[in-house]
């Protein structure tokens, strides 16, 4: 009885195992089907098994027929046919029919979408490893893909062409369209739109530049472009730009993603998570549309939705669709309400320039049609009046006000802020769909917290008994009690006593530097930490806990990571992970063994990966005005990780928040000329900085020193810097064989890898240029570096 039972078992495995092989399909023959109700059974799977083919639901009733990557721990659907015709579960399915034509019908038979109205001579249809979805002849020709009719993705290798959008969805859970679509433009430039129900707007690039100051062309009709398998994207317009994580080997997707953000995605396979590792727009309020008419989007410091003085939410639960007045308008007896530092794009009645206050407030009230009139005083003044209040931005940047227009004695209260979305780095907005019937809801949301509390409950009394059972009886390892005590600690406020005590009366000194003096600490949960006491900061603890929250939510592995802060009558601390080798300048300049070559190309490529991080993936681009050796931690894998990022922004308050940062000022030898003629401050300064650090890392010695040089320039006095550089571009004119071995540290004796040491000196060089728009970006810096990490030293002759 016992090997009867084994060998059906065994049977059973067999069979079951033959189901799947033939139900793990990766094409449909001619006049054969797939019905919806075999939504689990009725795949199309890629012979790699990376892409999935099938119905997909919305609801409980609405069917989708769509391509998805396998192995995502949600469901990531990159194609979808039907996307505004969803199909009923029963009865509904896809045909190859006779004729050729791929057909999707609904439960009554009607057509919801087909690949076209005439015969083919189509065999198969087929879902590529691309997760292209074809149909083939007998010959293998390929007489229609999905490739040609993109959604809201595209895939490496899937060509973007002149005819062709991705178009977003309408939610984050919907397949539905939505209103934000990339695009090839009638003069060749790639380009984001809005179009709504009532505008059109286009918002990226940058609309206050032309597309050749955005650093593209309009000559090359040809509107190509396509995302390479190694993370590039590449376009006729000369766009370019690529993921952070780029190189092969890893499954990545560009999304036009419902928030209006064009992402780069890269799977995380262990995981089954994806990470955003590029996205077009780094301040989601220079995406218009997302708060609808009349709305504002302002940052919080998160970017929110809020109405103006006198408007309410049109639909709380949909902020597309703005606010509407409290009022009924009139052209008679209006006042204005002044709003500081917030404008509306578009919809100019009238520009006038120079212009005055008066002037400008009565141009406004002769003009039944004026709604608002925005006016600037930068010098001159400009005066702006608006027909209609659209793509509303409110950031303490912007040097004007605008005067909204309301019926004398209308309710002028501030505006309640409202959450649209709660953005962080690395994060996606989070808008919330119009699916709810708020109005019966209290019955279900007094269900939902009593069924939350309930289960709350109990998994806390689990995690006792858990932690109580594993620690306590079992004795684990301190490693994994010290693993567990850290994700159960999370970014917080500290007393100062709490860090008086860590500290030991902050005995220990770490370091120094222009924001304030380092100690080393111990936590009471035995955490070792960082303790900076900051100086020259006058910010108060509400405004100070604001800016720190936001730069304690950066997380990237190049970036020394925050725990926590104080704020305390005048004592402004931030508490940081402790990072075990301490920083580079003591290794690379101060210790007796020689720094390696592989640990000098790893913070180089490490360090450009966190400034790209910062200076294109935080909600608020972060620049760190202050990128030096010594800035620099390395952990005890010698992984870099940039200390002191977000400061430049602490050490500012008390001017006028000017995006210039003409307060700030990084160290000498390291600093760009920009700061020396008072141009206005960019991320680029932080590119000069790193030029400086990286040729450091090469040449092994402190580039910002004075020397003595008489060396075709007569006898003068320059900084070191001057002359290497001077000494490497000679070489490299020259054309001389050994220009690389004559420029790397000598101390290395010959054991390095010389194209990474070409390429670090070329891209040093680039970012130390004086004309800053010559140099390049962080972003290119890394994909640069990246492009030769996997190099193989020890088959390079002469090196280590």
């Amino acid at each position: 009885m016992r090997n009867s039972n084994q060998r059906n078992l065994f049977l059973l495995f067999v069979f079951s195992s033959f189901a799947s092989v033939v139900l793990a399909r990766n094409h449909l023959s001619r006049g054969s089907s797939l019905a919806v109700k075999d939504t689990d059974d009725g795949l199309l799977i890629s012979p790699d098994r990376t892409f999935s083919c099938g119905f997909s639901s919305f609801g409980t009733n609405a069917y989708y027929f769509s391509i998805w990557f396998t192995n995502s721990k949600e469901r990531t659907v990159v194609w979808v046919a039907n996307r505004d015709k969803p199909v009923n579960r029963r009865g509904s399915r896809l045909t190859l029919k006779k004729n050729g034509v791929l057909l999707l019908t609904d439960y009554d038979g009607s057509t919801a979408w087909e690949t076209n109205t005439t015969s083919t001579t189509a065999e198969t249809a087929e879902l590529l490893n691309t997760g292209n979805l074809v149909l083939k002849d007998n010959s293998g020709n390929i007489l229609w893909q999905s490739f040609d009719f993109p959604t809201d993705t595209l895939l490496p290798h899937q060509l973007f062409t002149k005819n062709k959008r991705l178009l977003s969805r309408i939610g984050p859970r919907m397949f539905g369209s939505g209103y934000f679509s990339f695009f090839f433009d009638n003069d060749n430039v790639l380009r984001m739109i809005y179009d709504g129900p009532e505008i059109s707007s286009i918002y990226w690039p940058n609309i206050a530049f032309d597309p050749f100051q955005n650093g593209r062309t309009t000559y090359n009709s040809s509107r190509i472009g396509m995302l390479d398998d190694k993370g590039t994207f590449s376009a006729s317009d000369q766009l370019q730009f690529s993921s952070l994580d780029v190189g092969s080997g890893i499954k990545r997707r560009l999304t036009m993603d419902f928030d209006g953000n064009l992402r780069i995605y890269s799977l995380n396979e262990s995981s089954g998570f994806w990470n955003i590792t590029w996205q077009a727009v780094s301040k989601p309020c220079d995406i218009h549309g997302l708060c609808g008419r009349n709305g504002i989007c302002e940052y919080t410091p998160e970017p929110k939705c809020s109405c103006p003085p006198s408007y309410e939410p049109t639909d709380i639960s949909d902020w597309s669709k703005g606010c509407r007045p409290k009022f009924h308008r009139s052209c008679s007896d209006s006042e204005f309400v002044e709003i500081s530092h917030l404008d509306y794009y578009g919809f100019d009645l009238n520009y006038t320039k120079p212009a005055s206050y008066e002037f400008c407030r009565q141009l406004c009230l002769e003009d039944c049609r004026c709604q608002a009139f925005s006016y600037r005083l930068t010098g001159e003044g400009i005066c702006f009046t608006k027909s209609s209040l659209f793509n509303g931005v409110r950031v303490v940047t912007f040097p004007g006000s605008l005067y909204l227009r309301l019926p004398r004695g209308a309710q002028t209260s501030e505006p309640a802020i409202l959450n649209v979305s709660h953005l962080v780095c690395g994060s996606k907005i989070v808008v919330l769909p119009n699916t709810y019937d708020i109005t019966n809801q209290r019955f279900k949301w007094v269900y939902l917290y009593s069924f939350a509390t309930v289960i709350g409950a109990i998994e806390v009394v689990l995690l006792v008994i858990g932690w109580w059972f594993l620690f306590r009886k079992h004795g684990l390892s301190a490693s994994m009690e010290d693993g567990y005590r850290a994700i159960s600690n999370q970014f917080r406020s500290f007393s100062y006593s709490e860090l008086k005590k860590a500290t030991v009366n902050f005995k220990e000194v770490l370091g120094k530097g222009g924001f304030g003096t380092v100690y080393k600490g111990v936590l009471g949960d035995d955490r070792v930490v960082a303790v900076k006491k900051l100086e020259n900061v006058v910010q108060g603890e509400e405004e100070f806990w604001a800016e720190v929250s936001t730069i304690g939510k950066i997380n990237h592995m190049n970036l020394a990571r925050m725990w926590g802060f104080c704020s305390e009558r005048k004592h402004r601390l931030l508490v940081y992970e402790f990072v075990e080798n301490g920083s580079l300048d003591r290794h690379l300049f101060l210790a007796r063994t020689v720094f390696g070559w592989k640990e000098r190309f790893k913070v180089a490529l490490g360090t450009a990966k966190g400034l790209a991080y910062l200076h294109h993936e935080c909600l608020e681009w972060v620049i760190h005005c202050d990128v030096k050796p010594e800035n620099i931690l390395l952990d005890e894998n010698f992984e870099p990780k940039i200390s002191d990022f977000g400061l430049a922004k602490l050490s500012q308050r008390g001017g006028h928040g000017s995006s210039e940062l003409t307060r700030i000022r990084g160290t000498k030898g390291y600093m760009a000329p920009e700061w020396a003629i008072n141009l206005p401050i960019t991320a680029k300064v932080d590119v000069y900085s790193y030029g400086v650090v990286i040729l450091e890392l090469v040449r092994g010695i402190r580039l910002s020193s004075w020397v003595v040089d008489d060396e075709q320039y007569g006898i003068e006095e320059i900084p070191e810097m001057v002359k290497f550089v001077r000494l490497a571009k000679r070489k490299i004119q020259n054309g001389e064989d050994s220009w690389v071995e004559d420029l790397v540290d000598p101390r290395l004796e010959g054991r390095f890898s010389r194209n990474q040491a070409a390429i670090m000196i070329e891209v040093g060089l680039s970012c130390v240029e004086d004309d800053r728009n010559k140099r390049p970006t962080m972003e290119s810096v890394a994909q640069a570096l990246a492009e030769c990490e996997d190099e193989m030293l020890m088959h390079l002759p002469g090196t280590l």
